[in-house]
């Protein structure tokens, strides 16, 4: 969002804040600015998204109130933003609104080129080892670390056992054969696979990395518009002419109501919701990989979550890398906390995801296991305008709305200024 944004009505889009003094929470004002606190040389306004799942929001204000108790000068206001998140936080990093820390989703390297993050080298320490290497790697920007991540969310296939079992289908272990069984399964009014309400999704960049294709290259050149990409998504085209898809069911992708009310025998959804999956359906379902699009091709995971930063024009940034640094890095019980108490997710300290008790078995073992053979994290440069140039032309590819390569050839020259940009 460009600087000639209009600034935005402070209370219009925040769902509240809450004012942690010496451990004691008191009600306060929404102006996410805040005052002074009692015994507290400084406040420290800190943002987060409004996450789904229930009692995220009270972990988050009793990690703060837990944090203030070792730290008595720095109280902690925490605030819940719901609805478009990284709009309302862009915006408002271009005011003296901005929080002294928040989480960003997807890291993007834009905030470290425009100075708007801090560099988070020092708060490491020794535990930098400890840390998986593809977080440090996308978080990196010139030889400096700009965030610490939370956690890690993994997409990946769900499939309920019973209903491929009933139609004679093992579990598709390429992308052929994830079309035939989604064709296979779809019979009269239901649908084989949900990918989404628009039957997009995460596809096709799941479908062009499956097939040896990059989004966007080491070296900063947008690449989703390479032979490898145009046949991934040329080839993706086979789910809707095959009308194997549901489309428009009453949540999206990432809940899985479709899965667990028997809408579908197969899902694309995260690792957050298996803890209700588990719950409705036992084990009768199973994990997958995104499938390799063709032999030579590599099974894929998208490997997502949520990133803590600093603003580095804020008025408090040490007392923000102190918070940040306690909670993400030294806290690990809170830490184990957060991952597994709230939906399932995997703790960003490899040690903390190996002694995380619903972690160690079953499916969700499985599934941090393909996530560290199978993970592909988005690249830093895949902000949101970058995302939507090149989600708008496989949309349009898959409906039949233009010539593939065409459409990504085009994208990809949009992507590529912007990615240009970025990298300053």
């Amino acid at each position: 969002m460009s600087a000639a944004t209009p600034q935005l009505s402070r209370r219009g889009f925040l769902g509240g804040s809450l004012l942690f003094v010496a451990g004691a929470a008191v009600a306060c004002t929404t102006d996410p600015t805040g005052g002074g606190a009692s015994g507290a040389a400084t406040t420290l306004n800190v943002w987060y998204h409004a996450y789904g799942e229930s009692g995220t929001q009270q972990a988050a204000t009793r990690y703060a109130a837990a944090f203030t108790k070792a730290n008595p000068d720095i109280a902690v206001k925490i605030t819940w933003v719901p609805g478009d998140y990284a709009s309302k936080l862009n915006a408002t990093l271009l005011t003296d609104a901005a929080p002294d820390a928040f989480e960003i989703g997807d890291f993007a390297a834009s905030y470290a080129v425009r100075g708007q993050i801090a560099a988070l080298d020092d708060l490491y320490g020794d535990t930098r080892a400890d840390f998986n290497q593809g977080n440090l790697d996308q978080e990196t920007v010139g030889g400096k670390v700009y965030g610490v991540k939370m956690l890690d969310d993994v997409m990946m296939l769900y499939y309920r056992k019973s209903a491929l079992a009933k139609a004679g289908l093992t579990p598709p272990d390429s992308f052929d054969a994830l079309a035939g069984a989604a064709k296979a399964l779809s019979t009269g009014d239901n649908k084989g696979l949900f990918l989404g309400n628009d039957g997009v999704g995460d596809s096709p960049l799941l479908a062009i990395l499956s097939n040896g294709g990059e989004l966007v290259t080491g070296d900063g050149k947008a690449a989703f518009d390479s032979p490898q990409a145009v046949e991934a998504v040329t080839g993706l085209k086979r789910l809707h002419d095959d009308k194997s898809l549901l489309l428009g069911f009453t949540t999206d992708w990432w809940d899985p109501s479709a899965l667990v009310q028997g809408v579908v025998p197969m899902q694309w959804c995260g690792l957050w919701a298996m803890p209700a999956v588990q719950a409705a359906l036992g084990d009768d379902f199973g994990v997958l990989p995104w499938p390799a699009f063709k032999p030579g091709g590599s099974p894929v995971l998208r490997v997502g979550g949520w990133t803590a930063c600093v603003n580095a024009k804020g008025k408090h940034v040490e007392a923000a890398k102190k918070y940040v640094q306690w909670l993400w890095i030294q806290q690990t019980d809170l830490q184990k906390d957060f991952a597994q108490a709230y939906g399932l997710h995997i703790p960003a300290r490899k040690s903390v995801a190996a002694s995380t008790d619903k972690l160690s078995q079953g499916a969700a073992q499985q599934t941090v296991e393909l996530a560290a053979a199978h993970g592909r994290r988005n690249p830093g440069t895949w902000n949101t305008a970058v995302s939507a140039a090149f989600t708008s032309a496989a949309t349009k590819a898959l409906n039949g709305q233009g010539e593939v390569a065409a459409l990504l050839r085009d994208a990809a020259g949009q992507a590529q200024s912007e990615i240009d940009k970025q990298r300053g």
